[in-house]
């Protein structure tokens, strides 16, 4: 299966590799290792797997391995707001045809969805006029 390129040529991250991704965000540069430990707190993962993912993201430029040290260091290639916005944006433009309307109502009519966050949405939206 091939990969679907965003806006700036990196391919697009599978779910594993956004769950590697988001490690990273949160917590900075860090180890195959670190990232492993962070990872097997919601599930359990193999160590080779994680390398092997976060070797893979590296192939595909989605990170970059700083070598300098004995152990490497991993650190993403782009900031995680501009990952999302792209992600956000394909989704989007896939699903909904580019309308963000039509994404929203589907959102709102979501049983998930709380009257508070409802609440936050009005105030984003009165804060946009």
């Amino acid at each position: 299966m091939k990969s679907i390129q965003t806006d700036n040529n990196l391919p697009e991250p599978t779910k594993a590799e956004l769950e590697i991704l988001q490690v990273l965000w949160e917590f900075g540069p860090s180890t195959v290792r670190f990232v492993n430990d962070k990872l097997n707190e919601k599930r359990e993962v193999n160590y080779t797997s994680t390398l092997k993912q976060m070797q893979i993201l590296t192939e595909k430029g989605i990170l970059k391995r700083d070598e300098s040290q004995m152990k490497h260091i991993y650190i993403p290639v782009e900031a995680e707001e501009k990952t999302k916005v792209q992600l956000l944006d394909r989704f989007v433009n896939t699903l909904y045809k580019g309308s963000a309307s039509q994404l929203m109502m589907q959102l709102l009519g979501n049983e998930k969805t709380s009257k508070q966050e409802i609440e936050e949405i009005k105030r984003l939206l009165d804060s946009m006029e």
